[in-house]
This record gives structure tokens, sequence and C-alpha cells, in this order.
């Protein structure tokens, strides 16, 4: 990959758990991670949605560098996010079929029973029970319907 690349993680893919937690990570992610030389994901649950967080390698050490430059070191609000990210987050490596063990915490989290649907968020993922999904998206669709966004693309600055 090179320097400075970002993996970006685009769709949605509904794929099984079996009964010992074990859920093959999509093709299409798993080829996306490779090209950082990663055999596994980066998973927490989600600190306001019954999801789970995934992250691939440049993405975990971008929130370990931006996300507390801010705070003091002893600062409680640094602490709480420090819990919540890297305190809770499992680092899964994937068999020779893609597939990684999901903790029964952090399935239990989601509420992912026997498929979990993967959903590409750009730099991160995140990983649902497909019904719950489904629930969140008309939710979400309802609030942009409400307040549409304003996407503004900009151009890279010349370098």
């Amino acid at each position: 990959m090179e320097p400075g690349a970002m993996l970006v993680f685009t769709g949605t893919h509904i794929n099984k758990v079996d009964r010992k937690g074990r859920v093959s990570v999509p093709a299409p992610f798993r080829a996306t991670l490779a090209k950082a030389g990663a055999a596994e994901i980066a998973v927490f649950p989600s600190y306001g949605l019954k999801a789970l967080e995934g992250f691939g390698p440049d993405a975990m050490a971008a929130l370990a560098d931006d996300t507390f430059a801010s705070y003091s070191f002893y600062a409680p609000d640094r602490n709480n996010l420090a819990t919540q990210i890297f305190e809770l987050t499992r680092q899964l490596e994937w068999d020779p079929e893609g597939r990684v063990m999901l903790p029964d915490d952090l399935l239990s989290h989601a509420g992912i029973v026997d498929a979990a649907a993967f959903v590409g968020k750009g730099r991160f993922f995140q990983i649902w029970a497909p019904e719950t999904l489904k629930a969140q998206r008309a939710a979400d669709s309802a609030q942009i319907a409400q307040n549409p966004p304003r996407l503004v693309l900009r151009r890279p600055e010349p370098t």
C-alpha cells in the first residue's frame, strides 16, 4: 500500500454466523485489508448503536494518534474514550477460510445470532444483526428526509 493511502470499506455484505460465533469477513473487505498487509480486523462495541465498530490497522493507528491529541493526559474524557475504544477492542485474525470468531460479548452487544451484516462506512465498517440494521436504516432515512444533508466535495489541495 502506498504511504499515506487510506483503506476504504464499501457495500453491505450479509454472512452466516455459525454456532461457534465464526463469520466470514466479506471478500471485498479482506481484499481491502490485504492492501495494508493485514490479516485481521479490530472490533469494539459501538457506544451509541446496537452494532460493532470495525477498523483496519490504518484507522486504528489514526484513532490512536488523532483522537487524543487535544486531551490532557489525565482528562476524564480521554480516559473514557480510551476505555471505550482501545480497552474494549478485540483484534480478530481470520482463518484460511476468511472467518473470524466474534466473542460472545460482542455478539450479545449487537444482538447477532445467525447472520451478520458488514456495512462499509468509508475508513471503518460496522457489523450489525441484519434485522437491527434494517430498522436503523429506516430511522436514518426518516431523519435524512426531514433534514437533508449537504454534501460538499472539495478538490485536494495542490502539493
